[in-house]
């Protein structure tokens, strides 16, 4: 069975639809405080899958996911990257994508070139929405045809514009990159993972998740996690299609937890 294991703190508030969306595709979900991981680092090597859910972890205090990450990125980086390493899928919703990127898992190493031992210079941030306001909405996104992450694999096909919708839920969700060559590069080899089909926050070139040069390593500001039942959707009545079928929530998670299924925790990508 898929092992996952969601790290949550003081002020996550996503965690347990996390827990859910991985729950219901059959993965056996272990819900963890982050002080317990540094305290017990070697937990995280037998984890098929990491997620981070969204939610203002330690208030947002400093910067959104400032604390944590920086928490992570000091006591746990040595077992982060060999998860990364060995090809353990990860995923980080709003807050989560916040602590990732500046957590040093996104955008990640070049194709082929192993996981530094030492957290490289910040290349992408989450910075405040150019309109200065929270946004709280649904808003479509699309998927680049070139995209190699296997996340939103089952959102290229077989959703319409009106059921690939996701809720967002931030004040710091504008994606912004060090230079266009950066970004460039994030295209180019398929790193960027969805963007929102709407402007919603400014973000540079409307880029709304990215992942690394494998795919498994996927973070993004919309909450996919609470799209796991169609009555959730804004107007779901109207849809025309929706019993019998997952969400695109839910089969963003099935998809990944069928992909970790093929390579152990303990595999070495090659």
């Amino acid at each position: 069975m898929v092992r996952v294991l969601v790290i949550r703190t003081a002020g996550t508030n996503c965690e347990l639809e996390m827990v859910r969306g991985f729950s219901l595709v059959g993965a056996q979900v272990e819900l963890v405080h982050v002080d317990a991981l540094v305290a017990e680092p070697t937990r995280l090597d037998q984890a098929h899958m990491i997620g981070f859910p969204g939610g203002f972890s330690y208030g947002d205090d400093i910067a959104s996911g400032r604390i944590l990450a920086m928490t992570m990125r000091e006591k746990l980086w040595p077992a982060l990257r060999d998860a990364a390493q060995r090809g353990v899928p990860m995923i980080g919703a709003c807050n989560g994508f916040q602590v990732m990127v500046q957590l040093g898992l996104l955008p990640g190493p070049d194709q082929g070139e192993a996981w530094p031992e030492v957290v490289e210079e910040q290349s992408l941030a989450l910075a405040h929405n150019d309109h200065g306001r929270f946004v709280d909405r649904w808003t479509r996104v699309e998927v680049p045809t070139e995209s190699v992450c296997i996340w939103t694999a089952p959102w290229r096909e077989g959703f319409d514009k009106d059921e690939l919708m996701l809720p967002s839920a931030h004040g710091e969700g504008r994606l912004v990159s060090a230079s266009s060559h950066i970004l460039d590069r994030l295209a180019r080899r398929g790193q960027v993972a969805l963007r929102y089909a709407d402007d919603l926050n400014g973000s540079v070139r409307s880029i709304a998740g990215v992942c690394d040069t494998t795919g498994r390593i996927f973070g993004l500001m919309p909450h996919p996690e609470r799209y796991l039942d169609w009555t959730r959707h804004p107007f779901w009545t109207r849809l025309e299609r929706r019993d019998g079928r997952d969400t695109p929530g839910l089969a963003m998670f099935r998809a990944a937890v069928e992909a970790a299924a093929t390579q152990p925790a303990s595999a070495t990508p090659a």
